[in-house]
């Protein structure tokens, strides 16, 4: 896998990934950015909502669950001292279908959890990692 990162100006970059799309990021204005675009850190907490969203669509469908939809909301602490690295980080899922098993939604959470999801599992290195969920009825 790889990436490039270039500097745009001030502080905005535009991150091209290996496989040849690109997304803008952009400092806050205290650090000299325009608040243009997403900072690092938070590409960094939608990558895992991405990486465990993705885990839990793909386990629940090869399940055959009826999911229609599946949202994850993420909240994240941050050490307060450099270097400023996640210490605390809560998922909460919304999963949406039609007679869902909550048995087969929370294995499938756990499953991300503990074995698929590569970003939460290296982002608990140094963050508590929680999580929780709901299920609404389609």
């Amino acid at each position: 896998m790889k990436a490039r990162v270039k500097w745009l100006d001030n502080m905005s970059f535009v991150g091209e990934s290996g496989s040849g799309h690109s997304v803008v990021m952009d400092g806050a204005p205290d650090s000299g950015g325009r608040n243009l675009a997403a900072r690092p850190m938070e590409m960094v907490l939608i990558g895992m909502g991405g990486c465990t969203a993705f885990d839990v669509v793909t386990i629940l469908k090869r399940a055959r669950q009826p999911i229609s939809d599946c949202v994850v909301e993420l909240s994240a602490e941050r050490a307060d001292d450099i270097p400023k690295v996640f210490t605390r980080i809560h998922v909460h899922y919304v999963v949406t279908g039609r007679g869902l098993s909550e048995k087969q939604v929370e294995k499938a959470i756990n499953l991300t959890a503990e074995k698929y999801c590569s970003v939460s599992i290296m982002l608990a290195a140094t963050a508590e990692i929680t999580h929780d969920f709901e299920i609404i009825e389609d």
